[in-house]
């Protein structure tokens, strides 16, 4: 079975293929970074129009590679089995683009439909792995939109055990990022820069960090550091002292509350995906916390990180195992769906 994804929540377009003998056999996205980094941020309305354009390249690129497989090198319907696209959460502009395509294609090839949630594929993007989890296991979903702590016991079932209850951990990465002149995206380059950081030079709060809480608060974080720079030497060292006591900040928080929540549950199988969590530093400290627990820990590829059509073809794959779907009869989005 054959599986096209279509990803289009916010400013990154992919396509992708997954086959269930040969694995993901088509995976290419594009970026709008040089659209949306004079700005600071993305443009909602720049992003929905380049999706335009990009997606009908990469769409095209995709039937190419079906081509490859097919030894009369003719493209015929039967060589897609179904489409999943993201139906939300995510920009209703950017949505809307890939999900008129996903519907469209649905239609004019005659095969069924699967609208998926964004969250939902970052959660499986694990199962990409040669080496993947066994239900049930705790996920620490980390990205620009969402910070959660979710207990997956199957597919399309979850439970919300903790999300923030202000603004998400990567949004906070690129602002502070942005406030140090580092261009968007930043949190990666703001990690770059921590590396540089000298230890003890300054100690930011741990927002939250009460064992019966698993909500996420950065917000009181982001305005504390804010003015730390405001107020503080411009210098290089300076300014890699500031992000290193940033990001240690962040990290530990992040970690106490996966502490918390393996302990609650009882459950010591935890997951790390979105985009910020290929952060080197969260990494080395998961994985000493659950070694010490005598657990097990798994996160994504690096490429399967941030937004791809990957884990959007993989997750229709898997939802098409469980649930009926048939050819698409209305454009389905939601930008603010949650996950349960």
């Amino acid at each position: 079975m054959r599986v096209l994804g279509i990803e289009t929540s916010c400013d990154d377009t992919s396509v992708a293929i997954y086959d269930d003998k040969l694995g993901i056999i088509f995976d290419k996205t594009l970026n709008q970074d040089l659209i949306h980094s004079k700005y600071g941020g993305v443009v909602p309305e720049l992003a929905a129009r380049a999706h335009i354009n990009q997606l009908t390249f990469l769409i095209k690129k995709s039937i190419s590679k079906i081509q490859f497989f097919n030894k009369k090198k003719k493209f015929k319907k039967k060589n897609i089995d179904a489409i999943s696209y993201t139906a939300g959460p995510g920009l209703i502009g950017s949505l809307l683009v890939g999900a008129t395509m996903g519907c469209t294609l649905s239609c004019v090839w005659g095969i069924p439909c699967i609208p998926i949630n964004h969250l939902e594929g970052h959660i499986f993007s694990v199962m990409l792995n040669k080496i993947h989890p066994s239900f049930p296991f705790i996920v620490l979903l980390v990205s620009g939109g969402n910070t959660q702590l979710i207990r997956v016991n199957g597919i399309g079932e979850y439970l919300i055990l903790g999300k923030t209850i202000d603004v998400a951990v990567g949004n906070v990465f690129d602002k502070i990022a942005n406030k140090l002149d580092l261009k968007y995206p930043g949190g990666e380059k703001l990690s770059k820069l921590a590396s540089f950081g000298q230890n003890n030079q300054y100690y930011f709060p741990r927002p939250m960090i009460t064992p019966m809480n698993l909500n996420f608060s950065f917000s009181g974080l982001r305005t504390y550091t804010e003015r730390i720079i405001k107020n503080s030497s411009k210098t290089f060292q300076n300014q890699a002292n500031i992000a290193k006591a940033f990001e240690d900040a962040v990290v530990d928080t992040l970690v106490l509350k996966c502490s918390y929540a393996i302990k609650k549950t009882n459950i010591k199988t935890l997951i790390v995906c979105g985009g910020v969590s290929s952060n080197v530093l969260l990494r080395k400290k998961l994985k000493i916390l659950l070694k010490n627990l005598n657990g097990h820990f798994f996160f994504s590829k690096k490429k399967f990180c941030t937004d791809n059509a990957a884990m959007i073809a993989y997750t229709g794959f898997l939802k098409f195992q469980k649930y009926k779907y048939s050819v698409a009869s209305s454009i389905l989005v939601n930008s603010k769906w949650n996950i349960v």
